[in-house]
């Protein structure tokens, strides 16, 4: 079903057709996931990383489908092997022409697909390219920077963005390793190696982190193994590894709450945001040096034109306009999120900084109900990692805004309806854990994977012969 979708090739021309294409995906995901709690776990484990990378090679059967990030990330790699900052120059700029080719800035009848933006000719011809916003500057941070570089240096001459889909299957591949893994050494404190399906065979992998080849994948990895490390108390190392996450892709900062869960004390604080905060500076400090423009790019520029700093945005704050006056919008999103963030804080288990994070960041999505559907990457990842598998609704409310609204030629209502519908599954999902945990007065937490037990399934009997 992934390979239909990733080769359906209808976002532009029939985005109610693949609509259906991502339901029957999310649909299959839901019940592979479902079916594998009686798995016992060794099976399991071998079971999602073979179908890890199966999903992640469906990513490769086409090229992007539904976005055209990929191609500034090729260009901002050619920028950079010319010697040139990718924050100095816009791709529009003349002073860039040399650079371009037939692939990425087409001509004459290559400019009539639906994903081409003009860009100015001085031969009198009609002149096109492929990237988004060509005439702004990359909005990339650093490591991703560095990333496109080294994609782009190691592809084949002619392999055009497959060389990033296929570090993007890399990628997811390695994040479900790293997931068993933790998954693995934590099983005592209530980790359950089988949740890394949630990541392993979710559909947004094969079609964000490989199809479309986001960069974000690569923020995941580090925020992964940087959680992980702050969960066994080498909070300097692992907040050396969440500085790299926001170099990557500046939306895994929304983490650092999570990975202070329940610290007390000052420099136990500082043991995690002082090496972030070191490695993000020492991230951006050689382009800040090689670079005439700012190195913030069209950060600005973005959160203006997405509309987060405007609070009538039609798709923005959904749910939250649904029960306040505009105005307010901005103020309960700012009070909700310190809320939350406090809690995690003072009452968050430093055992589980990925259940905080998570907590905080899929609160961040409903209040904010972005429009990307790669965005959810990360989130994703959190769910794998904590097992409250109805924060997925979440990532699948972003796919059908993305592409279902589509079909209305807006996203607005699409947006609402289907944060509301996760907003609504995210509750039921804690008002059933809460129940639980009082109906069982014993027990730690609900089971993440309700089935058989870890204990039991290994204590099957192994039948040789």
């Amino acid at each position: 079903m992934l390979a239909f979708t990733v080769r359906y090739d209808g976002y532009h021309t029939d985005p109610a057709g693949l609509s259906w294409w991502y339901a029957a995906s999310w649909l299959l995901f839901a019940a592979a996931a479902w079916t594998l709690r009686k798995v016992p776990v060794r099976r399991a484990v071998v079971l999602i990383l073979v179908g890890s990378a199966a999903v992640a090679a469906t990513g490769l059967l086409a090229p992007p489908r539904t976005s055209t990030d990929a191609y500034r990330y090729a260009w901002d790699g050619r920028v950079q092997a010319a010697g040139i900052s990718p924050y100095d120059h816009t791709p529009a700029d003349p002073a860039l022409v040399p650079l371009r080719d037939d692939w990425l800035f087409p001509a004459g009848a290559g400019c009539e697909g639906p994903d081409r933006a003009r860009v100015p000719a001085s031969d009198g011809q009609t002149h096109c390219t492929r990237l988004n916003r060509p005439s702004v500057p990359t909005i990339y941070p650093p490591f991703s920077e560095a990333y496109f570089y080294g994609v782009e240096q190691l592809s084949p001459p002619g392999s055009r963005l497959k060389g990033f889909q296929i570090a993007g299957a890399a990628l997811s591949v390695a994040v479900t390793a790293a997931l068993l893994r933790l998954l693995a050494r934590t099983r005592s404190g209530r980790g359950d190696p089988r949740t890394a399906v949630y990541w392993a065979w979710c559909p947004a992998i094969s079609v964000e982190a490989v199809n479309n080849a986001h960069v974000d994948v690569l923020g995941v990895l580090f925020t992964v193994l940087g959680l992980g490390l702050v969960a066994f108390r080498h909070r300097r190392a692992g907040g050396a590894l969440l500085g790299a996450a926001v170099a990557s892709k500046l939306m895994p900062a929304i983490v650092l709450p999570g990975a202070l869960s329940g610290v007390r004390r000052v420099r136990d604080a500082a043991a995690v945001l002082v090496p972030a905060a070191a490695v993000t500076f020492l991230a951006y400090l050689p382009y800040v040096l090689a670079s005439h423009s700012s190195v913030l790019g069209y950060l600005g520029g973005y959160v203006e034109e997405e509309g987060y700093g405007d609070a009538a945005a039609r798709s923005r704050y959904a749910l939250l306009r649904l029960l306040l006056p505009d105005a307010w919008a901005v103020p309960a999103l700012v009070l909700g999120m310190l809320l939350v963030s406090g809690y995690v804080l003072w009452r968050g288990d430093p055992a589980r900084p990925w259940s905080g994070a998570l907590t905080v960041t899929g609160t961040a999505f409903l209040l904010l109900t972005p429009g990307y559907s790669w965005y959810a990457l990360l989130l994703v990842a959190l769910v794998a990692l904590d097992g409250r598998g109805e924060w997925l609704t979440v990532a699948a409310a972003g796919a059908a805004a993305y592409v279902t609204g589509r079909v209305f030629g807006s996203s607005a209502t699409v947006s609402t309806t289907a944060y509301a519908c996760a907003a609504v599954a995210v509750t039921a999902g804690w008002a059933w854990r809460r129940r639980s945990s009082r109906s069982h007065p014993g027990a730690t937490a609900p089971p993440l994977l309700p089935g058989r037990s870890t204990a039991a399934t290994d204590s099957l009997p192994t039948v040789r012969g």
